[in-house]
């Protein structure tokens, strides 16, 4: 399947050559030039609205020359593609035909509560059959995945995801616009599908893909001009491994952009991409003829993931000189009076007690056992998600004050890793004891074995909003919770 080819739903525009790359922090970091100043007044977006048309339902579909897998999507083309300029409006109309209930949930966008998808939680699911609108205003810039948020292990192992690019942080216009998406598939010799989750990967590292791909391609060959400034946006949408992805050929590479969010340009060598979350590179093409190949060097040996050539007359561009984006719309928060919070994410062989008390003596809705598990792995601040025998969510791990800054300590206990993921909000990643990284704005913070992450947000969105692990199987299993805001 050659992404290059798709359209974007709603914006009707062609989707300019979908490819890969990225990278990781190398021990030293130089920033090439700073941000662009935020434009002041309306953002160029508003009062746009782009209607969306998402069906989800068994597509069979042959991705590998293997026969047809049932996947779940939410569009005939296998990743359906939004795109809306900032400010704008997403008006995205969902039907469910799968056999079972399912939402969606819009990673990263800093929405109102009740568009936030997680059943039970922000809304009822969407049963077989039935429809629901989504409806809401995209404030900042970048690459944001949405998906399912409730039996996602299997959702999401079966193909159910999409992506939403939010366009209006270019200074420059670049040569090309490629983007990258990496997911692996749980396949046997046969290519059939085999069990999503096994409690040894759900208790470790995650469950992982026995095949690899990049566009729902194996090992795809993608173009950009030669000599050309190309913009790659990398996007994990893999249930559990963990990339550290970097590039290999003659050429000069920046990182621009974090989970979408602007950063100054800065030099990089690898990064390491976990579920969810995304990079955006300035890449300067070599000659014509030449390649650049994009590896991930978290294995044992190097895996070639996708290969890009340099194709068309040599386009004459100077020294590299990486175009910085707008600066993120989003205001840094205030540390002055910032208030301080540990969460410990550790793992646990018994599941937390239900504890369901809500102001004013109301109770949480009803879930079921789709949207859980029967097994417990993992545990926040020694509390756990309800197993499969619980009925009712637990009350959330922290209540928040409306508009107050928070310093988060995150703190990994265990010898995994582990992506964490805040919904409604955006962290501003502040410091490591294990590593030097360049402050940046991030919904989803990459936790190292034994390491202590301090990020920092403004609790200006009211709700009760997930707080978890982006291992679907260690949130599943336990390494979710609540944080309420009010």
């Amino acid at each position: 399947m050659n992404l290059s080819r798709r359209t974007f739903i709603g914006a009707g525009a062609a989707l300019a050559a979908l490819s890969s790359s990225p990278l990781l922090a190398s021990a030293r970091l130089d920033t090439l030039r700073p941000l662009a100043p935020r434009r002041d007044g309306a953002l160029p977006g508003a009062g746009q609205v782009v209607e969306a048309q998402l069906h989800a339902k068994v597509r069979p579909t042959d991705l590998f020359g293997r026969g047809e897998l049932p996947l779940w999507t939410y569009h005939d083309d296998i990743l359906p593609v939004i795109r809306v300029p900032q400010g704008g409006r997403v008006r995205a109309h969902f039907k469910n035909d799968l056999p079972e209930h399912t939402s969606i949930h819009w990673h990263g966008i800093r929405l109102p509560n009740h568009m936030d998808g997680v059943p039970y939680v922000t809304q009822q699911p969407v049963e077989p059959g039935e429809a629901y609108v989504y409806d809401f205003e995209v404030p900042d810039t970048g690459l944001f995945p949405f998906h399912s948020h409730c039996n996602t292990v299997e959702q999401l192992g079966r193909g159910l995801a999409g992506a939403l690019v939010v366009t209006g942080d270019e200074t420059r216009t670049y040569d090309a616009d490629l983007m990258c998406v990496i997911k692996d598939w749980r396949l046997n010799a046969n290519g059939e599908f085999l069990d999503f989750m096994e409690d040894k990967g759900a208790s470790r590292g995650g469950t992982f893909g026995t095949h690899r791909s990049v566009n729902f391609e194996t090992v795809p060959t993608l173009e950009a001009p030669a000599g050309g400034d190309v913009r790659l946006r990398l996007m994990s949408i893999d249930n559990s491994r963990v990339n550290q992805v970097g590039l290999e050929g003659q050429v000069d590479v920046a990182l621009i952009a974090t989970d979408g969010q602007a950063i100054a340009p800065t030099s990089f060598k690898v990064w390491r991409l976990g579920s969810a979350m995304r990079i955006d590179l300035c890449v300067r093409m070599p000659k014509a003829g030449e390649t650049v190949k994009i590896y991930d060097y978290f294995a044992p040996e190097p895996v070639l993931l996708a290969t890009i050539k340099a194709t068309g007359p040599g386009l004459k561009r100077g020294d590299f000189d990486p175009a910085p984006l707008y600066a993120p719309t989003i205001q840094e928060p205030d540390l002055t009076n910032a208030i301080f919070k540990r969460v410990e994410f550790s793992a646990t062989a018994a599941a937390t007690p239900n504890v369901i008390a809500m102001p004013g003596g109301e109770e949480l809705n009803l879930a079921d056992a789709l949207c859980l598990n029967d097994k417990t792995f993992w545990a926040m601040n020694k509390q756990t998600w309800p197993e499969d025998g619980h009925e009712r969510m637990p009350a959330p791990i922290l209540t928040l004050k409306k508009d107050r800054t928070y310093v988060f300590e995150l703190v990994n206990a265990t010898p995994h890793m582990h992506p964490i993921h805040i919904h409604g909000h955006t962290f501003l990643y502040l410091k490591s004891n294990k590593r030097s990284l360049p402050k940046h704005f991030t919904d989803t913070v990459l936790l190292k074995p034994k390491e202590r992450i301090h990020v920092a947000f403004k609790a200006d969105n009211p709700g009760d909003w997930m707080f978890h692990c982006h291992i679907i199987e260690h949130a599943e299993t336990g390494m979710m919770s609540i944080l309420r805001v009010a």
